[in-house]
């Protein structure tokens, strides 16, 4: 290895995002937004109710695409209609899931709430602010 020559421009240690970017903003900015998701994430409840599609209990009828599909792949593994049979089933259960739950904010203090918006899009706001070039 021969040391740069004058005429050679040297290789700075880049920031964050390979910008002349503050790391320190991004470790601050990464612990903030993290810490203030946690603690926004653990003060939700998520529950769920009865499936009802069709009416009333029917969870049944929407497996019958998804094990049509897989008795017609376990048949033939290159079979069209059988993975279009599969990915609908799958499709139509995770939709049912996901139309059943329920989402609650659980009751906390005004100072805890702001206390955890303001870490994550405070986090948030320093991430994006390291990963501009500063002059």
């Amino acid at each position: 290895m021969s040391a740069a020559s004058p005429g050679e421009t040297r290789h700075r240690v880049r920031g964050a995002g390979g910008t002349s970017g503050g790391m320190l903003e991004f470790l601050i900015g990464c612990a903030m937004a993290v810490a203030g998701a946690y603690l926004l994430t653990t003060s939700v409840r998520v529950t769920s109710g009865y499936w009802s599609f069709w009416g009333a209990n029917t969870f049944g009828l929407t497996l019958l695409p998804f094990i049509c599909g897989v008795g017609m792949l376990f048949f033939n593994g290159r079979s069209k209609p059988g993975w279009a049979l599969l990915f609908a089933g799958v499709v139509v259960i995770f939709a049912g899931i996901l139309a059943h739950l329920s989402i609650y904010f659980r009751p906390t203090s005004l100072f805890d709430t702001l206390v955890m918006l303001v870490l994550l899009m405070g986090g948030l706001g320093l991430l994006a602010r390291s990963l501009r070039a500063h002059d």
